[in-house]
């Protein structure tokens, strides 16, 4: 057997979930490598924690899932600490930050290499060619350092083969710590059933990884994993990270009818047009299903801007989308992207009317809001930018993003990735966001707390209720304290 492989999942939140991407890598290096997993989820010492590990023993590498904002400072920090624990360690990055910043992940960092897209068949021709000493640039999907200069080998196939092999749940420690309570159960699990995406949206960082492939799970896989995680674990629901569940509804059929055997309570990601076109049997395995909530990326009610970005959907996919969840028992989901580069304000407002309009339909239905942070043009390989315009901060000056790992790491570009603040919206229309945010929430508190008792929900929806109905959200000062008092959960921080 060769070296040990030390592999990383920085830290992003204070929930767990199983650490897919990593547990994923791991299986594609059994048994040639033993693997050991650290996951920043749950130690809160990582960095330090990593570079005692990289010191008392001989491994071949150490391999990063990263992940832009805050997953890429902590990432950073780790990278650094191993760094100066074991200089000649080969530090490799993988992940959607370097699939498509690969040059921003290599410039002025610790890390030797990247991997792009994919890196179940990557790392493994990795560690041989470093275990040989052999040249790296036969490696498909590699990026890497070459006498200071970076090299970007070609791209890599897609390839549908890691959905053959069952991941190693025991390859973390504990792995009954990543099941937990949600709304949809006591023990939720999370759960990857497919690959990639086939969508091709120019704001969209899974577009640029996939390229518009994707694969689907056979519907034997599927059963077989979830009754593995309902025996082995007690897993009571299922939390999918499939990056749109919903697919071509005759592929879908099989898997919806696993589903609706297994009786689990799930929550997914879906598209808009793919539940509006979706027929009344689809509809009634969906039900059947226990099928609980679905993530719609609605982003705008404005069909230009819906071209621009490529998106596919249409406005009025959406209300149909959300109809059809209330008829039959779904809660949607609802994405928007607030303060677009193109009259930022106007759209904001326009955004405002839309989800009024679907909160008289759908009252029930959660609504989820970001700042529209496109991703910049060096980053859409060779993809039309979302906007036609170049992009401006509120002064005027045209926007310079950064060319380095440390720089994207910066608190204002955190924020930026995260689709919390951008530079062309001014602070007058974030605090208009802001309050809209706050009187929306206390209006119709989310049902994904399940810590908050009803008649706080009750409470707070009835002090929200005069600036709902009057549209008044400048300064709403009583909410935000009855808020610091009932502390009801962000579902955009602490949800699902």
């Amino acid at each position: 057997m060769s070296r040990p492989v030390l592999l990383i999942n920085p830290r992003i939140t204070s929930k767990p979930r199983f650490p897919l991407a990593v547990m994923q890598l791991a299986t594609a290096l059994q048994p040639r490598h033993e693997v050991q997993i650290l996951d920043g989820n749950v130690h809160a010492d990582l960095a330090e924690r990593a570079a005692a590990l990289v010191a008392s023993q001989d491994f071949a590498a150490v391999g990063l899932s990263v992940m832009g904002g805050p997953q890429l400072v902590s990432a950073l920090a780790v990278s650094q600490a191993i760094r100066k624990a074991a200089p000649q360690l080969p530090i490799v990055w993988g992940g959607y930050f370097p699939s498509i910043c690969p040059e921003a992940a290599l410039n002025g960092s610790p890390v030797d290499c990247v991997i792009r897209g994919p890196g179940e068949a990557t790392l493994p021709a990795l560690l041989q060619a470093l275990e040989d000493g052999t040249s790296l640039e036969g490696i498909d999907g590699l990026s890497w350092r070459r006498d200071g200069r970076v090299v970007h080998n070609p791209d890599r196939a897609f390839s549908a083969e890691a959905l053959q092999q069952p991941l190693d749940y025991h390859a973390v420690d504990q792995p009954q710590q990543y099941l937990s309570p949600t709304y949809l159960g006591r023990r939720t699990t999370g759960y990857q059933a497919a690959l990639g995406c086939r969508y091709r949206c120019s704001f969209c960082g899974v577009a640029a990884m996939f390229k518009g492939k994707t694969a689907l799970p056979a519907a034997e896989r599927l059963d077989r994993d979830l009754h593995y995680l309902r025996s082995e674990f007690g897993a009571d629901s299922v939390q999918f990270y499939d990056h749109n569940f919903f697919d071509r509804e005759a592929a879908m059929l099989p898997l919806l009818e696993v589903l609706a055997h297994h009786g689990l309570p799930w929550w997914c990601y879906a598209r808009a047009d793919a539940l509006a076109q979706l027929s009344d049997s689809g509809w009634s395995l969906v039900k059947r299903s226990r099928l609980r909530m679905a993530y719609i990326g609605v982003e705008t009610p404005n069909e230009q801007l819906l071209r621009e970005m490529r998106k596919g959907t249409h406005a009025d996919q959406t209300l149909a989308a959300v109809e059809q969840c209330r008829r039959h028992g779904v809660t949607p989901e609802l994405s928007f992207m607030l303060a677009p580069p193109q009259d930022p304000e106007g759209e904001t407002e326009r955004c405002f009317d839309f989800i009024r309009r679907i909160k008289r339909l759908h009252p029930a239905a959660e609504i989820m809001l970001h700042i529209n942070t496109p991703l910049p043009p060096s980053m859409l390989g060779g993809r039309k930018p979302v906007s036609p315009l170049q992009l401006r901060d509120t002064q005027g000056r045209a926007v310079r993003f950064p060319d380095s790992a440390a720089g994207w790491a910066e608190p204002a570009w955190v924020a930026y990735w995260c689709h919390r603040n951008a530079p062309w919206v001014s602070e007058r229309l974030l605090e208009r966001i802001r309050g809209f945010t706050t009187v929306l929430g206390c209006r119709f508190p989310t049902i994904t707390d399940i810590r908050a008792p009803r008649w706080q929900r009750q409470a707070l929806s009835a002090g929200a209720a005069w600036r709902y109905r009057f549209q008044h959200y400048e300064r709403p000062w009583e909410l935000q304290m009855m808020q610091r008092l009932v502390r009801l959960w962000d579902p955009q921080l602490a949800g699902l």
